[in-house]
């Protein structure tokens, strides 16, 4: 799958450490590393808007950046790790990998799962398990694909999709192979008897009982 160039701006980083990270952020700015590639890891940061309208798009994690630095020099990279604020779930730091068009790597790719509202099982009152929902592939930068369809449609209960029936991407090889299970629709939970006050009661009264049996054969024992 050919994919359109993607750009993102970027100036270069000088400062390391923490207290120069968070001067970033302040900026507003999100502070980031290239590596990889076996040459020396290279500091920038993005802005936080221009790297939000990012997110806001599918398959941010699958897309091959054109990375500009602002008077340095410009980056095939892939997104490895974002770290995010615990609380406000902000982005606070990008972990790049760079990218060779001729060399394959790893990536993980997103299972879209469609058909769900014409699923035979479903209807009946399966409920669908998703076991995986994203695969471990190798292949080069331009044939990365955005997401690998998963069609439920025809499962009854009982059935599954294993990894063996897909038909990925040309280009794309799964790292693990063999009958990974990605999804099963399962019987529907047999709903529990409602319990009613007055069975409470009931129960309760009968419990008392045998504490009172308990006690008086304790008592003839003495």
């Amino acid at each position: 799958m050919t994919k359109k160039e993607n750009v993102l701006k970027a100036k270069l980083r000088t400062k390391a450490g923490k207290g120069a990270a968070r001067a970033e952020r302040r900026e507003g700015r999100v502070p980031g590393v290239i590596y990889g590639g076996k040459k020396a890891p290279v500091m920038f940061s993005v802005d936080a808007v221009d790297l939000a309208n990012e997110l806001r798009k599918p398959g941010f994690r699958t897309r091959v950046y054109e990375l500009d630095i602002e008077g340095a020099d410009v980056h095939s990279v892939i997104c490895h790790d974002i770290q995010r604020d615990l609380i406000l779930n902000r982005p606070t730091h990008l972990d790049f990998l760079r990218v060779d068009k001729n060399v394959a790597i790893r990536v993980e790719v997103p299972f879209l799962f469609v058909g769900e509202e014409n699923c035979v099982g479903i209807k009946k009152g399966g409920v669908a398990n998703i076991n995986i929902r994203e695969l471990a592939v190798m292949c080069k930068p331009d044939a990365i694909p955005e997401h690998i369809e998963v069609d439920v449609s025809a499962l009854d209960i009982g059935d599954s999709i294993h990894l063996s029936m897909l038909k990925l991407p040309e280009g794309v090889k799964p790292e693990e192979e063999g009958e990974v299970t990605i999804i099963t629709i399962h019987e529907p939970k047999a709903e529990e008897p409602e319990v009613t006050p007055e069975a409470e009661a009931a129960a309760a009264d009968a419990a008392a009982a045998e504490g009172d049996k308990g006690g008086a054969a304790e008592g003839a024992k003495e």
